[in-house]
């Protein structure tokens, strides 16, 4: 059983260490997602160990026929809110869609990732690293844990947190911000549409009026 003091791990790891595409295809995550250079890979396996059993108790659900007073039908109803609620499903999901969803999904529902997503950090590198230092909160608690997984409930507080110096629109580091979206969503849309002139007006302007690269450093280290 192990001693109670000292948790075992919550994922399981490679059953073979040294498949190359399976290395590659975690280097690629890794990379994506800005997970740390040094440990990493324990993220993308906590996101796959969730996955397998979440899959795993959807293969036992489907097909069981309810002779208990209704017990498979709450705990399929229970596995597929719970999914709902990490926004994983969407509404009318059923528990044949649980299948299909992959680690990308999971990884896309961490901190770290939403953070970026929602436009608080110009990349997935920076995202982690604001987490880290303090910077984001839901609602007035402060997060500190890029691996936490958002709920919806979660996603309409997620903001800067009230004590970090990021809360000011002016702070230097917000304008670097707004430059590196902006000039990251011409590149995306120059193959589908040409950008109108206003756009390219307003990157030019928010370049100019950004300050400095050195003065915008975000204090820390990779953690």
């Amino acid at each position: 059983m192990g001693h109670p003091k000292f948790a075992r791990p919550k994922y399981d790891t490679p059953t073979h260490p040294w498949k190359k595409g399976r290395i590659e295809e975690e280097h690629a995550l890794k990379e994506q997602f800005g997970l740390k250079k040094i440990g990493g890979m324990k993220e993308i396996w906590k996101a796959k160990s969730k996955l397998r059993r979440w899959r795993q108790n959807a293969m036992k659900l489907i097909g069981r026929v309810d002779t208990t007073e209704g017990h498979f039908s709450r705990e399929k109803t229970d596995l597929v809110e719970s999914l709902y609620r990490r926004g994983l499903l969407g509404d009318g999901a059923s528990l044949d869609d649980i299948l299909q969803i992959g680690v990308e999904h999971v990884l896309s529902r961490r901190l770290q990732s939403q953070v970026y997503y929602r436009g608080l950090a110009s990349s997935m590198r920076q995202a982690r690293q604001l987490v880290i230092h303090g910077h984001i909160g839901l609602g007035d608690q402060k997060m500190t844990v890029p691996s936490y997984i958002i709920t919806r409930d979660d996603e309409n507080t997620l903001v800067y947190h009230h004590t970090s110096p990021l809360t000011d629109e002016a702070h230097p580091i917000r304008a670097e911000i707004e430059v590196t979206r902006a000039a990251a969503e011409y590149e995306e849309g120059k193959d589908n549409n040409a950008p109108t002139e206003e756009f390219v007006a307003g990157v030019a302007e928010a370049a100019e009026s950004a300050p400095a690269a050195e003065d915008t450093e975000v204090k820390g280290g990779e953690a």
